[in-house]
């Protein structure tokens, strides 16, 4: 066999190739044309959420992708996303499960991994009303007091040293804190120590989910997180590390389920009105 006619039977099982994907998609929406095993993987770049938004550009705010023998459905409109997360939430409640979790059967007494059915409803149903319920975390307000107390003592401490605060950091201990102490009444973190910071790492590429699968911790953390900002501001004056101005700060995003800056946010706390 001559190397032209190799050629052109590779670009025919090609040819062939894509003619049974256009087949086996069906009625899946329009997206790019994947290769063999890869599919449209080398598309996604070091940024994935910014190749996602200029292939939406081409086709269109619901496409489809194979991510190696995967099929993904991409939604990039706002709109669709409503439709999809609210109107249509119970089809899209469900996800796929870490082989890891099959391990001890773990997946079937987790409310993140359970399918929604009985046993799902009747453990969301035991978080909104026992712990996240309105009623008890009005209760627990001196619990958020205390912890944002000793958020600030930390960050004190650190002002007296003229050290440098990992903000994201800091701010996680607390929460974590806070979440740990709402259920178990204990720290998992020490907040003059990283201990907490592989846990972060984790808890960092936690899904983060709307519609029938929001987060029950949501109540929470719309009572805690504006006033640890809120303390954090009014307690200190602050500067950026290395005397950097704020126009001049790095800006970059490092991708993840939830995005976050690429260098994290380190500014040095200084007495007010010093």
């Amino acid at each position: 066999m001559d190397f032209l006619t190799m050629v052109l039977y590779i670009l025919l099982a090609f040819m062939l190739l894509r003619v049974l994907l256009a087949i086996r998609r069906g009625k899946l929406p329009p997206g790019p044309t994947p290769l063999p095993v890869l599919g449209n993987l080398l598309k996604l770049g070091a940024q994935p959420h910014q190749s996602l938004a200029e292939l939406a550009k081409v086709h269109g705010p619901i496409m489809t992708l194979k991510l190696g023998h995967i099929t993904t459905v991409v939604i990039s409109s706002s709109a669709v996303a409503r439709e999809a997360l609210q109107k249509q939430d119970l089809a899209f409640s469900n996800r796929s499960i870490p082989n890891a979790l099959h391990a001890h059967d773990q997946y079937k007494y987790s409310v993140v991994w359970l399918p929604v059915a009985n046993r799902w409803r009747s453990l969301r149903k035991a978080l909104n009303s026992n712990i996240f319920a309105g009623s008890r975390l009005d209760a627990s307000q001196h619990l958020r007091c205390r912890k944002v107390e000793e958020l600030i003592a930390y960050v004190r401490k650190s002002c007296q040293g003229g050290a440098v605060v990992d903000i994201g950091r800091a701010a996680f201990r607390t929460s974590l804190n806070l979440l740990s102490n709402t259920i178990f009444s204990v720290d998992l973190a020490n907040p003059n120590e990283d201990s907490a910071k592989e846990f972060k790492d984790l808890v960092w590429n936690i899904m983060v989910e709307a519609g029938r699968r929001i987060c029950p911790g949501l109540p929470l953390a719309i009572r805690t997180v504006p006033v640890m900002l809120g303390s954090l501001i009014n307690s200190f004056d602050w500067k950026l590390e290395g005397g950097i101005a704020p126009k001049d700060m790095n800006m970059e995003e490092k991708f993840g389920i939830t995005l976050q800056k690429a260098q994290p946010l380190q500014a040095i706390p200084r007495p007010v009105g010093v």
